[in-house]
């Protein structure tokens, strides 16, 4: 699985992280969908990895997945920032996966 994060995106999260510390990953939420391959993705900052993480690497940082949620990405994506939306966005050649994705932060040292 390959993952570019853009100059703005990172810019953006680097502004919202600034001084925490923790994990960036690439969630496929579920809760309140209705089923599985209802969910949405969401960018979260952990505190700590469930023991399902993977890593994946990027031009930027790494980012963790659930390995069990993989099936619902791409095999090629890119992390961007909307300034006209003003959310994030993942997409692939193929499609937009989530055109407003948040960046949750989760209670981190």
């Amino acid at each position: 699985m390959e993952i570019i994060i853009t100059e703005s995106a990172t810019e953006k999260i680097n502004d919202k992280t600034k001084g925490l510390d923790g994990y960036l990953k690439l969630k496929y939420d579920i809760e309140g969908c209705g089923c599985a391959v209802d969910g949405v993705t969401v960018l979260w900052l952990v505190s700590e990895l469930d023991a399902g993480d993977i890593a994946i690497e990027t031009n930027d940082r790494t980012i963790y997945m659930e390995k069990a949620k993989t099936v619902f990405f791409d095999e090629q994506m890119k992390i961007d920032f909307s300034e006209t939306a003003n959310s994030f966005q993942l997409k692939s050649p193929n499609q937009i996966l989530n055109g407003r994705m948040n960046l949750v932060i989760t209670e981190t040292d």
